[in-house]
């Protein structure tokens, strides 16, 4: 299939010479070594470096690109790096964009998983407590920004409440695809389906067969991983089976993700609850995409595979589902960014959405975080540099690890 990927199906995305595969690595290496804010910076890096400065695309064509992405389940930066580097080198260069952008933060996190296990005491009780305020911080600013970009009247907000109430109250890893599948529902017959705007024509070079065989590979994955997983018990199989899972089903980008992995390694006892928070504190100080959090886990991973096999099998099952969507979708987009019924669908997803990264603010990130006035002071104030000084996270991160070993080493927490 690889010819068919290399072969252009219509106009809008190439604009020049096609890169070299070692070009396209580089191009998004630099980007993985230096982009830090999340996915909304992210998006803003790849337009100055792809749009400004490469000129792979043009303006209408990456809005376009983005606006499919975001419609994906999974992390939309990802996603359009993916499909950017398949646009220039078929898919070793979505392979190429992908490793160059996600490695970095993977190789520090799986680093950081084997410190934290080979050497407890190496990072101070308080400096980690410290990443744990840390997240409720990011992960409040995250809940805050989406519900208020996102909000769509009072259905929508009366059907956020409820997805939060029985994520809270129901915590399992099989619970919120399901609320997920119940919004889009709920969508269909709560809000209006408005006629579809005029966009921009575009293409990329994967044809519609193509595209048939990478979402049959993609759905095939999604039912039959479950099955293998109970017919073949294996540590393994199980962890492939439970990131796989959790990067299929997540709308929203990568802070939504936190609580299908939460339900997946911490209740089975594969991560402590501790070192999860710590780790997903660390992963925000960490250029690149948010879902190389899952690297994180698998080398913390308390069964084997654990370590650098572990975390790079965690790495690579949650980011597979992007890679089959995208190259999977591309091809029919057009014409589902046309469907009314289908927009009205995501406006209840993107509530569930907002709902479920609500539940997750108070159970794990909230109840294992917070424990005193202390505790509340610093996460008011590494919010307030997010939210009011427009601080980079990074940095608000390291402050509260670092505030948090001062406050330990002086008794105060």
């Amino acid at each position: 299939m690889a010819p068919e990927a290399d072969r252009p199906s219509g106009a809008g995305m190439r604009t020049g010479p096609a890169e070299s595969t070692g070009r396209v690595f580089l191009a998004f290496l630099r980007l993985g070594l230096t982009a830090f804010g999340g996915p909304v910076a992210h998006l803003a890096y790849f337009h100055e470096e792809f749009v400004v400065r490469r000129r792979w695309l043009d303006e209408r064509s990456y809005a376009d690109l983005v606006a499919f992405c975001q419609f994906l389940p999974g992390p939309a930066s990802s996603q359009v790096g993916m499909a950017l580097g398949l646009s220039r080198r078929g898919y070793r260069g979505a392979l190429a964009a992908w490793a160059g952008f996600t490695l970095p933060s993977a190789v520090a996190l799986i680093v950081f998983a084997q410190l934290l296990s080979t050497y407890p005491g190496a990072i101070p009780a308080g400096a980690l407590h410290g990443l744990k305020i840390a997240a409720v911080a990011v992960v409040a600013q995250a809940v805050w920004n989406m519900g208020r970009n996102l909000h769509a009247g009072r259905a929508w907000l009366a059907l956020m409440l409820a997805a939060a109430g029985i994520a809270v109250s129901a915590p399992s890893a099989f619970v919120q695809p399901g609320i997920i599948a119940a919004a889009a529902l709920a969508g269909l017959r709560l809000f209006p389906s408005t006629p579809p705007r005029e966009h921009a024509a575009w293409t990329m070079p994967v044809g519609h067969r193509a595209g048939m065989l990478w979402l049959a590979a993609f759905f095939a994955l999604l039912a039959g991983l479950p099955l293998l997983a109970a017919l073949l018990p294996g540590q393994a199989l199980a962890e492939a089976n439970a990131f796989f899972r959790a990067g299929a089903l997540v709308f929203g980008g990568g802070h939504v993700v936190l609580p299908l992995l939460q339900a997946a390694v911490v209740p089975p006892g594969w991560v402590g609850n501790d070192a999860f928070l710590a780790g997903y504190g660390a992963a925000q100080a960490m250029p690149g995409p948010l879902f190389a959090f899952a690297a994180f886990l698998g080398a913390s991973m308390q069964a084997a595979p654990s370590g650098w096999a572990g975390g790079l099998l965690c790495l690579v099952a949650v980011f597979a589902p992007s890679f089959l969507l995208v190259a999977g979708a591309l091809p029919f987009w057009a014409r589902l960014r046309g469907n009314a019924r289908m927009r009205a669908a995501m406006t209840g997803i993107n509530a569930a959405v907002v709902g479920l990264l609500l539940a997750a603010l108070y159970d794990p990130v909230w109840t294992s975080a917070i424990h005193g006035p202390s505790d509340i002071a610093l996460a008011l104030l590494a919010l307030a540099a997010l939210a009011r000084w427009k601080l980079p996270p990074w940095l608000a991160v390291i402050g509260c690890g670092a505030a948090g070993g001062m406050l330990g080493a002086a008794g105060l927490q």
